[in-house]
């Protein structure tokens, strides 16, 4: 009996055995949908945040949406980067945030995950995900984490059932950043893309809704379009970092959409999207219109490409066989074409 025991554990620890050999032949993303385990010499950690937090240092947050801007972020040393659901303007084109659907974030996700080592990354819900119930809401934000390989995930407003379903997100062990002031899925009940926190009441709500933001486990709560001094109160009475979003210079620390502080906004739909508060730190738009525009003019012109940009070679051998070979097919003109194409290139150089 004993010795059968033993023999069947043998068996099957070589097929663990084999079959740990052949799982470890795999990609590690295709066995685990997730994020890797944060190293804290690589990923920014939520400890990390509140240790700088502490310190009084501010926390740098930027959107970032596929992989070439989430190599920028990463390289620049960024906290934070934040897919966000403003995706749905500034890279969909639409007027609003709110079209944008949890498939078409875990696409902009991915990409970011793939691109940003270094930073916390944190994933937008977007509108529709997870107002109907806690158990959507949870879903929704595992399927960030799971297919998105985001480390946390934000939400928005402060209503009785966001607040609950912030408090389920977090239970069920995933991170949450909460969002107060202007929230953009809201602007239907807002009237538009408006500012928050201007009369008495709406300041005390902004800052009792950051409050119940923190009491439900939020990490962080991002304020947007507020006045400074409501802005400050909020940042005062909360025990965890608050992000601002024109909100001032008296909050935790600053997040800005990546093609708004670069100046890509040149298409007329982005120039009317752009935010007053935002600060523009370059002309990005401006270099890739003239970029474009000389490309264009060459390209018109016939100056590109030249032969330094014409790098593959054929022997003259090789051309004169391909030459004959072609006046055999009957490509008389074909054969002509090419043979001056050769010469051109030659005196060109």
């Amino acid at each position: 009996m004993a010795s059968s025991l033993i023999r069947s554990c043998s068996r099957r620890a070589v097929r663990t055995i084999t079959t740990a050999r052949f799982m470890s032949n795999v990609p590690e993303n295709t066995v685990y949908g997730g994020p890797k385990p944060q190293n804290p010499n690589q990923r920014v950690t939520l400890t990390q945040l509140r240790q700088k937090h502490r310190r009084g240092e501010p926390i740098t947050v930027v959107t970032g949406y596929d992989y070439p801007s989430a190599v920028h972020i990463d390289t620049a040393g960024i906290d934070v980067c934040l897919v966000g659901d403003s995706a749905s303007m500034v890279v969909h084109g639409y007027d609003t945030t709110l079209p944008i659907s949890l498939d078409e974030m875990l696409v902009h996700c991915r990409a970011v995950a793939r691109g940003a080592k270094r930073p916390l990354l944190v994933g937008d819900l977007p509108f529709g995900t997870y107002e109907s119930s806690t158990n959507q809401a949870v879903d929704s934000a595992v399927r960030v984490l799971k297919e998105g390989g985001m480390d946390a995930i934000k939400l928005e407003g402060g209503s009785p059932s966001r607040i609950t379903a912030a408090k389920s997100i977090v239970e069920a062990g995933i991170a949450v950043m909460g969002h107060v002031g202007l929230t953009p899925q809201a602007i239907s009940v807002l009237g538009g893309f408006r500012p928050q926190g201007r009369n008495i009441a709406s300041a005390v709500k902004v800052v009792e809704t950051a409050m119940a933001l923190q009491e439900a486990g939020c990490f962080s709560v991002v304020l947007e379009c507020v006045p400074p001094p409501v802005a400050a109160a909020a940042t005062s009475a909360l025990h965890i970092p608050t992000i601002g979003i024109g909100a001032g210079p008296f909050c935790s620390g600053q997040v800005l959409v990546y093609h708004d502080l670069l100046g890509m906004m040149q298409h007329p739909h982005h120039a009317k999207v752009t935010p007053k508060f935002c600060k523009q730190y370059a002309q990005v738009g401006e270099v890739i219109n003239k970029a474009l525009l000389e490309y264009k003019e060459e390209v018109t012109k016939h100056s590109f490409p030249g032969p330094s940009h014409s790098p593959y070679k054929i022997s003259s051998n090789d051309l004169d066989g391909f030459l004959s070979e072609l006046q055999k097919m009957g490509l008389d003109k074909a054969a002509s074409d090419a043979a001056a194409s050769a010469e051109k290139m030659e005196s060109s150089q």
